[in-house]
């Protein structure tokens, strides 16, 4: 799957190695509401063009998991400010 990289000179390897930490970098300072997205642009930085398979969790469950995501944010991010600002999208 990554054999490409076998062809790439150091310096394309470099340009492919910042372009991937740029978009690391991107999701990890996701704040906010957007913590709640996917993050398709992320996945756009691999080589293979693929339309992702996602499977959506019916509302209640989808519902569940979000409440248990902002769940572990306070236990993984208990100092962390909180905002009240509201969904704008």
């Amino acid at each position: 799957m990554d054999a490409d990289l076998q062809d790439m000179s150091r310096e394309q390897l470099i340009v492919e190695v910042l372009k991937l930490r740029q978009g690391i970098r991107a999701h990890r300072d996701s704040t906010g509401h957007d913590l709640c997205w996917h993050h398709p642009a992320l996945w756009a930085l691999l080589p293979e063009k693929v339309e992702p398979r996602i499977a959506v969790p019916e509302w209640q469950h989808f519902m569940r998991g979000c409440i248990r995501y902002r769940e572990s944010l306070d236990e993984q991010a208990p100092d962390a400010p909180r905002t009240q600002e509201p969904f704008r999208g």
